[in-house]
């Protein structure tokens, strides 16, 4: 199915997707650095699933709305791409997004867990109220519910964020 964008349209998917890109780069970082394995399985699984979600902005901005039942059994193939994904990324991601990266990885900074835990469910706290935003400006029904169905799998990242933070004593609800 092809879809024409309006100029406010594709500049949200922009946004959308510099977004997706800065959390592949931050989950790819994050796995990489961690020691615990529970929690590298964690920040993997996210980062595939963002590679996904990035895929999918980007057939939005070509034009295509992509059939999300296929876009779940193409993401095994699309773990063979994760490091073009990464690649590509990080040089397409916007200056803002880059300096906080490349400050944190020049100074040979090391986060603890909790601390990357935290960044990362803020992290994913703003991206889905950016999809959410996104979501009621969009005059296509079908780029609506494609948007819906990366949101909720937005939240869902953060909720298992926020359940290995609450089961390692890192979060406590009050």
């Amino acid at each position: 199915m092809q879809i024409n964008l309006s100029q406010k349209e594709r500049m949200l998917l922009e946004d959308q997707k510099s977004h997706e890109e800065l959390c592949i780069e931050k989950y790819t970082k994050y796995a990489n650095q961690t020691q615990c394995s529970q929690l590298k399985q964690i920040f993997t699984s996210n980062a595939q699933s963002e590679r996904t979600h990035l895929d999918s902005i980007n057939q939005l901005l070509n034009g295509t709305v992509p059939q999300m039942n296929q876009q779940q059994s193409q993401q095994g193939s699309s773990q063979s791409m994760g490091s073009q994904s990464s690649q590509s990324s990080s040089q397409s991601m916007g200056s803002q997004a880059s300096s906080s990266m490349s400050s944190s990885q020049s100074g040979g900074v090391n986060l603890s867990d909790k601390d990357m835990c935290t960044d990362l469910l803020m992290t994913e706290k703003y991206v889905s109220g950016t999809y959410n935003t996104s979501i009621f400006e969009f005059r296509d029904t079908s780029v609506r519910d494609v948007l819906n169905h990366i949101q909720k799998e937005e939240q869902k990242h953060g909720e298992a964020i926020f359940q290995y933070m609450e089961s390692k004593g890192m979060y406590n609800v009050q």
